[in-house]
Parts: C-alpha cells; sequence; structure tokens
C-alpha cells in the first residue's frame, strides 16, 4: 500500500521544503506542523530525515488521513494524525499539549489524491456526484452553489477565485439549464462550461471547465477565509527561531501568504513614534526573497508545480 500511495502523490518542492525548514528541526523532540498531510509525501521526508522530530499531521480530509496513516505506519511513536483545518492549528497543538511548533509546511489547494479520486467531483473529465468538498462529512456541495446560488453571485466568485473571463456568461447559462434540470455530476457542469467557452487556437490552454471547477472548489471549502484566519494562528504557533514555509497555487493564496508576511516582517509602530517599542518590532524575517517559483527541472518532473509559488520566514520574537 505505501508504494501505491508514493506513486499517487509527488510532493512539490520537497527538497526546497526541506533545506528551508531544515534549520529549525535539528534539536531533539522539536515539533513539524504539517497543516496539509494530504497523502503524507512531505511529511514521510521529513520523518526519514530527521529522526528527533515529531510530527503533527492536520488534514480536514479523513480519507486522506487513513491514507497517510498507512504510509506513515512505521512511525508511529513519533506522529500525531488529526483531523481538523489547519486554521485550527494551535487548538491541535494545546489539545496534543505542545506548547509551540519548530517547523510549520502549508501546501495549499486540492490534492492530486482528491483530484484522481473521481468520486469526489473535483475534475472535469470524470462522472461524478459535483461535491468538491476536502471534508465530505460536512458542508455545502458545489452542486447547491450552481443549483442555488444567483447569477450575479456565480459570476463573481467565477471571476474572483477563477479569473474566467467567461465567468458572466458561463453563470447566466447555468441559471438557464438548472431551471430544466438541477445540476448533478461534473460532466454535465463541464460540458456546459465548454459550450460557454470558446477555444482559442494558440492561446486557449487545458479544459475550458479548469477555472470554473477552481473557483467553486475555492467557495465549496471557504479556503481563503480559512488561510486568512490560518496564516496569524501559524505565525502565533511557531517557536522563536521555528520557520514556516507556505506553498501556493493561486494568486489570492500568495496574496494572503504576502500580507500576513509583511504585516509581521516589518515595524507596526506607528509612523509618528520617535522611537520604536520593543512591541513593535518585526516578529518575522523572511528567508526567501518574494515569492519563488518552481525550476523548469521540478516542472518537468512534475506538472503541479507550475503554478506553486514558495514563501518562507523565521520568527524572531514573540508577541509582547
Amino acid at each position: 500500500m505505501a508504494k501505491l500511495i508514493s506513486e499517487l502523490h509527488d510532493p512539490v518542492l520537497l527538497e526546497r521544503a526541506i533545506e528551508l525548514l531544515g534549520p529549525s528541526l535539528t534539536t531533539d523532540g522539536a515539533v513539524l506542523v504539517d497543516g496539509t498531510l494530504g497523502l503524507g509525501g512531505h511529511s514521510e521526508a521529513f520523518l526519514e530525515r530527521f529522526p528527533n522530530i515529531t510530527l503533527v499531521g492536520i488534514d480536514r480530509d479523513p480519507s486522506a488521513l487513513a491514507l497517510a496513516g498507512e504510509r506513515l505506519q512505521r512511525f508511529a511513536n513519533r506522529i500525531h494524525l488529526v483531523h481538523a483545518v489547519y486554521e485550527e492549528i494551535l487548538d491541535v497543538l494545546d489539545e496534543l499539549e505542545i506548547s509551540a511548533a519548530n517547523g510549520i509546511l502549508l501546501d495549499l489547494g486540492v490534492s492530486s489524491m482528491q483530484l484522481d479520486e473521481r468520486d469526489r467531483g473535483f475534475a472535469y473529465s470524470y462522472e461524478a456526484p459535483l461535491d468538491m468538498r476536502m471534508d465530505s462529512t460536512v458542508g455545502k456541495t458545489a452542486a447547491d452553489i450552481v443549483n442555488n446560488y444567483t447569477e450575479a453571485e456565480l459570476a463573481r466568485i467565477f471571476k474572483e477565485f477563477g479569473e474566467e473571463r467567461y465567468a458572466k456568461a458561463v453563470a447566466r447559462e447555468i441559471v438557464s439549464a438548472r431551471k430544466i434540470k438541477p445540476f448533478e455530476t461534473s460532466t454535465e457542469l463541464a460540458t456546459l462550461i465548454a459550450k460557454v467557452i470558446p477555444f482559442i487556437p494558440g492561446k486557449s490552454t487545458g479544459h475550458p471547465a479548469k477555472r470554473v471547477f477552481q473557483a467553486l472548489r475555492i467557495e465549496v471549502n471557504g479556503e481563503l477565509e480559512v488561510l486568512e484566519r490560518t496564516m496569524p494562528a501559524a505565525l502565533d504557533a511557531l517557536a522563536v527561531g521555528g520557520r514556516i514555509v507556505v506553498m501556493s497555487y493561486h494568486s489570492l493564496e500568495d496574496r494572503i501568504t504576502k500580507q500576513a508576511f509583511s504585516a509581521a516582517a516589518n515595524s507596526s509602530a506607528p509612523i509618528e513614534l520617535p522611537i520604536e517599542l520593543p512591541e513593535h518590532a518585526p516578529t518575522i524575517r523572511l528567508i526567501v526573497k518574494g515569492a519563488e517559483p518552481a525550476s523548469a527541472e521540478e516542472i518537468a518532473r512534475n506538472p503541479r508545480a507550475a503554478s506553486v509559488r514558495l514563501r518562507a520566514a523565521e520568527k524572531i520574537r514573540s508577541k509582547a
């Protein structure tokens, strides 16, 4: 089973993540929080490279937790796998009686497993219920959104979360079609989108439904709102000297990460103050300049890395 799982999941920027987080994980008993455990590819590599660490693996997807548990079974005495959303990081550590994390990894977005599981409805190429929930036990589905949101609401999320040029046209056709029959499957929706969005030779790339499906997934799982709450919580959870790496696959995810890092890496002192008081000093320092993309070699090996943007920081002081 471990071999099969590893074949399903090629961790993005694995060596770079190890290089950046490694310096904070050298002490005995160091704690690494993988807030997006997925199939455990990143976590497995860290547990192998750093035999002294304890892993806290968090995921909102029960299926992912079960599979990762099998993959990481040989490290059972050094891992805690928790069914939670990564914004709950402080509560998770508190329940485990862990005072702080020495390293935090967030590999955002949908996992390869979720895309490949045909019954989850994430992929436009498979006939499946229109679901898209990362935690299939709670919350609204993509079908709920497509069949109940107003035309204006649909157009907004397609434009904002999917950066879809034809957002209004797609929303209009969805509302018209659902009057006759509600949408139930991923292929029903993908087929309609393909009729609305033109294929332009030399310009169009991928399936025309790609951006709309991305937008629906983000809306279903509240991904951006969750990330906005997660970033300050994650920085609070870090021990001084601890490091955090965030991998984003969407411009809005990267913007949220950038803003959170910028706020913590700069003085919060009002401009009119003649001196900077200690409580206004930065709490982190950036250890990567800007947003770092994957190399051409990485993308050739793992196409999912094409859109990744990595940011990293080190905590230099606790809040006053």
